[in-house]
């Protein structure tokens, strides 16, 4: 080659060098960042994909935090609610320790009355004080809204626990199609003012709330045994009436298949209707017999023309996205009134809604009704739990049978609103909290693979490029040889 000033091999090998060290800068960022994609110009499509990733992880980030808050205040909710439990099944105890009447003092019964005074008071405490970052969780604050519940005569204790997130209400028309019934039974046919028991009778009579062992002396009359019954009423759950002919009629306290009413005659059982000492009716019929176990009858009712649940007079209404129960009043559910069909609305409003997912359609709401003892009981119980309070109408002293049903009826409440709270937690909070989970794991893959450096790679890539750069460097003392060799020519 010829020897010229421009010399083409110097040239050459400072554009190799400087290619080289761009790529050794390169590979140098990529192993101190940890990112493969530091600019647009590393890789344009990579680039896109990664940060589409990363926007999805930020959101699945908000959506794993709003549910773990989310089941922090759902936990708080049962908690409290689980007290209440534990207070009302005080209560249940205290009260059906009062119902033995014959079994216990005065002072006795008045301390029971004390005490469930204290334990109402400290459910409406809870009631008042359970809070989550500010909000009321159990005092209704969390209800969702219903228009046409109050003052409506015909339907009791609406609870709506969850709704779907259509912007519209939700017009609810409730029709009877078959009245709802109490377990019933002939304790004694016998007719005329002087029908009377002919000798003692022992008597079991048994109900929804328990059993009674009833012990009529000779002599008695109808009243006499219906209040004898009667007096028992709040061991059994089951009460006696005098009907237009002259029969005693048991009837469960209670309406709906689980009412039962027994009777079991362990001795005895003569009624004569012209009483005498000496005198014997031959005619049975009217005598206390043993009958076989009868139960009541639940209500058949349509809600919007659909079939719904129905525990005597319980219903409970599960459709579109909607969940909810109440309670069909007396008179309304034994058909006791004219009309057939009642209606309420829910509202698009109220409750509690959370965001479960990433995107608008992923929201639930959930109704926390409030458990403060004006708004336990109710429906066939016959009173609120408020009511038990010294001076109710079914505090110990006033009425304990009617006091024993509220109890059970608030208890029953009170467990369905903490399991529908705990299914909403572990079915859809909790398992939403594991899919966001699983899916930013998934992601988090996904965009590394594109994103990030692969060390292995990397390093084996800058050893290749420090080779690279050195070798350009030596190189370059090897063409600057020739400018030497030029300069030697003039001397």
């Amino acid at each position: 080659m010829a020897l010229t000033v421009t010399n083409v091999n110097t040239l050459s090998l400072l554009n190799i060098l400087s290619r080289n060290t761009q790529a050794q800068s390169s590979t140098l960022k990529q192993l101190s960042t940890g990112f493969r994609i530091n600019t647009g110009a590393d890789d344009p499509a990579g680039l896109i994909a990664s940060t589409l990733l990363t926007t999805d992880i930020t959101a699945v980030d908000a959506a794993i935090q709003n549910n773990e808050r989310t089941d922090s205040l759902l936990s708080v909710a049962d908690g409290a609610m689980g007290e209440v439990s534990k207070l009302l099944t005080e209560i249940e105890s205290l009260v059906a320790k009062s119902t033995n009447q014959s079994g216990i003092s005065e002072a006795e019964r008045s301390a029971n009355q004390a005490q469930i005074d204290n334990a109402l008071a400290a459910i409406d405490r809870i009631v008042s004080t359970t809070d989550f970052s500010g909000n009321k969780l159990l005092d209704g604050t969390q209800s969702i809204t219903t228009t046409g519940v109050a003052g409506n005569t015909n339907i009791d204790n609406v609870r709506v626990f969850s709704r779907s997130q259509s912007t519209s209400s939700t017009s609810l028309t409730i029709t009877r199609v078959t009245s709802a019934q109490t377990a019933s039974a002939i304790f004694s046919g016998a007719s005329g003012a002087s029908a009377r028991s002919n000798g003692t009778t022992e008597v079991v009579v048994a109900g929804t709330l328990g059993t009674a062992t009833l012990s009529i002396a000779s002599g008695k009359t109808k009243t006499e045994i219906q209040t004898i019954i009667n007096n028992a009423k709040a061991q059994t759950g089951v009460s006696a009436i005098l009907d237009s002919s002259g029969s005693i009629e048991l009837h469960s306290t209670t309406y709906g298949t689980d009412a039962f009413v027994t009777v079991t005659v362990l001795s005895g059982g003569t009624i004569n209707n012209s009483y005498g000492t000496a005198t014997s009716d031959s005619d049975t019929t009217n005598d206390i017999a043993s009958t076989s176990k009868t139960a009541g009858r639940d209500a058949v009712i349509q809600v919007n023309s659909q079939n719904a649940g129905v525990d005597g007079l319980d219903v409970s209404y599960n459709a579109n996205g909607m969940s909810l129960g109440f309670s069909l009043t007396t008179a309304f559910g034994s058909g006791a009134t004219s009309n057939s069909t009642t209606s309420f609305t829910v509202a698009a409003s109220g409750g509690a809604t959370f965001q479960l997912g990433t995107t608008s359609d992923t929201r639930s709401t959930i109704g926390i009704d409030s458990i403060a003892s004006y708004n336990l009981g109710g429906g066939d119980s016959g009173a609120r739990l408020n009511q038990l309070k010294s001076g109710g109408t079914a505090d110990l002293r006033t009425n304990v049978a009617t006091a024993l049903t509220v109890v059970k009826k608030a208890v029953q409440q009170v467990a369905e609103a903490r399991g529908r709270v705990g299914g909403f937690q572990k079915y859809q909070v909790q398992s939403a909290l594991t899919n966001m989970q699983s899916t930013k794991t998934g992601l988090e893959a996904a965009r590394s693979v594109i994103r990030d450096t692969d060390f292995a790679a990397a390093t084996s890539q800058l050893n290749k490029d420090t080779v690279l750069v050195q070798s350009s460097i030596q190189l370059l003392g090897v063409a600057s040889q020739q400018a030497a060799q030029i300069l030697s020519l003039l001397g």
